[in-house]
């Protein structure tokens, strides 16, 4: 994991004691191997078709089937959480696909009517109980820390809804989102 560059370092302007502010500008890490898709096509639900291809591969190598899902597009309010899962886009990546790929953050500023649609992700529950989850939560403590406010204390299962938004920064949409509403964070 490498230290977020400071241009994506927001957490000062973005927490407050109740956590994370939102507004119509969201963000979406992801890996530079698809950047250019995303300027064409924009955000697609389940879009990193070369993974699934790679997954899908591998499962028939070892005889299992594999059963393809469609997830939404995952959005969080803060650039830092964002590169922290580009971060994870990257390593998850090279585990079955070769290349010098890189994290990158794009900006997702939406119109008020697709705006509303953006929900709380609390399907990210199951994540957070995994060892990538742990990972997680010890990096939103940092940036707690780092920024003069105490780590979310946060029981997974009985937690408010609003507080995987709120105090997690996790939040998606099910729909794909149009490239003119989206913008690639340079500097």
């Amino acid at each position: 994991m490498t230290e977020t560059p400071a241009f994506l370092k927001d957490a000062n302007a973005l927490l407050t004691a109740q956590g994370f502010t939102c507004s119509n500008i969201w963000y979406h890490g992801t890996s530079s191997a698809l950047v250019d898709s995303i300027k064409t096509q924009g955000l697609v639900r389940s879009g990193d078709k070369a993974l699934k291809a790679a997954a899908k591969k591998t499962m028939a190598t070892i005889g299992n089937s594999y059963t393809e899902t469609t997830e939404p597009v995952f959005l969080t309010q803060s650039k830092e959480l964002a590169y922290y899962w580009a971060q994870q886009t990257v390593r998850n990546r090279s585990v079955r696909i070769e290349g010098n790929e890189m994290p990158v953050v794009f900006a997702v500023e939406l119109p008020e009517q697709l705006n509303t649609r953006v929900k709380p992700d609390v399907g990210a529950a199951s994540l957070l109980l995994l060892s990538e989850g742990e990972d997680f939560m010890a990096f939103l403590a940092s940036v707690y820390q780092s920024n003069g406010h105490e780590a979310p204390d946060i029981d997974l299962m009985k937690a408010d809804r609003m507080d995987y938004l709120n105090k997690l920064g996790m939040a998606y949409i099910d729909q794909n989102i149009d490239a003119e509403y989206l913008h690639l964070i340079t500097e």
